[in-house]
């Protein structure tokens, strides 16, 4: 009852922030499909990926059913990968969330920093001041791709884990041909898309922290409702055992009453 009321509320959030993200989007979209291909910004530039940070989001408690392994199978699978091509000391590892943190230990990787406390209680300041260094890091060349394991919201019942790539931004283009507003800008598109993209990468982080919390509640949900009917079956069924247990023993004992009652005549 507490999961479902806090995905409610989870939910709800989504829907309240996802319009503005998906609108500031589409106007950089825009901007940038405006650009041309020389002026195109600092934080778009795919080059060749020596070194790569990997955040990976995952809960803070358990009983949520496969939530945290499915994050942590996903994120030694992708680990694996970079190693081999990058070597290990080229990763770079942000767990969020104390269940991840603690498989990350487990495999004897040391993180680069530990967000228990935003996997706890998420705040968009906390969210900003990490991807702010990451977008430090990327334009100073110190990384050269962002990545992010979590859970996708799919609906109440389905969850699925996403793979998705911060940096460098890849503005999808496509979608500026339906934004046909005619905006003035001041004092430049080059600048205005410069000072856009980091609080577009900021938001689609904290998105996704929202998305992963969100599926969370609703996994720990349907976990608690598999549980409980789990114990409900089972109880039924010591019940019926009982009863037929029961059932044997009387049987048993007016069959030894009768048995004594047919010796005495």
């Amino acid at each position: 009852m507490v999961s479902a009321a806090k995905l409610k509320k989870a939910q709800k959030t989504i829907e309240n922030s996802l319009p503005y993200l998906s609108k500031v989007t589409t106007i950089l979209n825009s901007f940038v499909a405006s650009l041309d291909g020389g002026l195109l910004p600092a934080l778009s530039e795919q080059r060749e990926v020596k070194r790569v940070a990997i955040i990976a989001v995952s809960s803070n408690s358990s009983l949520c059913g496969a939530f945290n392994s499915n994050i942590a199978k996903t994120f030694n699978a992708l680990y694996k990968e970079y190693s081999q091509t990058l070597g290990a000391k080229h990763i770079r590892v942000y767990p969020i969330g104390k269940k991840i943190t603690e498989v990350v230990t487990n495999l004897g990787i040391k993180a680069k920093e530990n967000h228990i406390d935003i996997a706890h209680d998420l705040d968009y300041a906390s969210v900003s001041a990490l991807m702010g260094k990451l977008i430090a890091d990327f334009s100073e060349k110190r990384i050269d791709k962002v990545e992010i394991i979590y859970n996708h919201f799919k609906s109440a019942g389905v969850q699925q884990v996403c793979t998705a790539t911060l940096l460098p931004f890849f503005p999808d283009t496509s979608t500026s041909k339906s934004d046909n507003t005619d905006y003035i800008i001041e004092p430049n598109i080059s600048e205005l898309v410069d000072e856009l993209m980091p609080k577009v990468a900021k938001l689609q982080l904290f998105s996704a922290l929202q998305d992963s919390i969100a599926a969370e509640h609703a996994a720990r949900t349907m976990a608690m409702q598999i549980a409980t009917d789990n114990a409900d079956a089972l109880a039924q069924e010591l019940k019926l055992n009982y009863n037929k247990m029961r059932q044997a023993a009387i049987t048993t004992e007016i069959l030894t009453i009768t048995s004594g009652a047919e010796a005495l005549k």
